[in-house]
């Protein structure tokens, strides 16, 4: 995320170089908050036991905020909050492990957990949003570390 002015070719106005980042971080957090909103709403869609719903509820609406959240702050000029990104990293892993760890717990009892289908989305979209966070996350602690150095501004 590092960032540097140069002018452009007729010399009169200076051109950030490097805002392309902080854009795409922008619009990838918006994304992994969409998904997290469809993660939340999945169990209304597919059947599923009431405990699972409730999984998918919290953790779907953990991701939509914390990711709207990073969505904010880009928005208003604030740097990536990395260790937010990598918390929903981890919540959307969660989101991909949840119906095979939960699994054996309602074997149990004998209940299935979920349909195949919300398990299905659970995988697809957990990795994708576990992929995306971890990008933001890495490329937001990125632009900290390639900077100047402490009290040199």
């Amino acid at each position: 995320m590092s960032e540097s002015t140069t002018t452009d070719p007729a010399g009169e106005t200076p051109q950030m170089q490097g805002r392309d980042e902080p854009e795409a971080q922008k619009w990838l957090s918006g994304i992994v908050s969409l998904i997290g909103l469809w993660i939340a709403a999945s169990p209304f869609v597919y059947e599923a036991v009431v405990a699972f719903t409730w999984n998918n509820v919290v953790i779907g609406g953990a991701i939509f905020l914390l990711a709207g959240y990073n969505y904010y702050r880009i928005v208003t000029d604030h740097p990536t909050s990395t260790s937010v990104m990598s918390l929903v990293a981890l919540l959307a892993l969660w989101t991909l492990v949840a119906p095979f760890a939960l699994e054996g717990q309602f074997a149990m009892e004998g209940l299935e957990v979920a349909a195949s289908a919300l398990v299905w989305s659970n995988v697809v979209f957990g990795i994708i949003a576990a992929a995306m966070a971890a990008y933001i996350a890495y490329a937001g602690g990125r632009g900290v570390r390639a900077g100047t150095a402490a009290g040199t501004r």
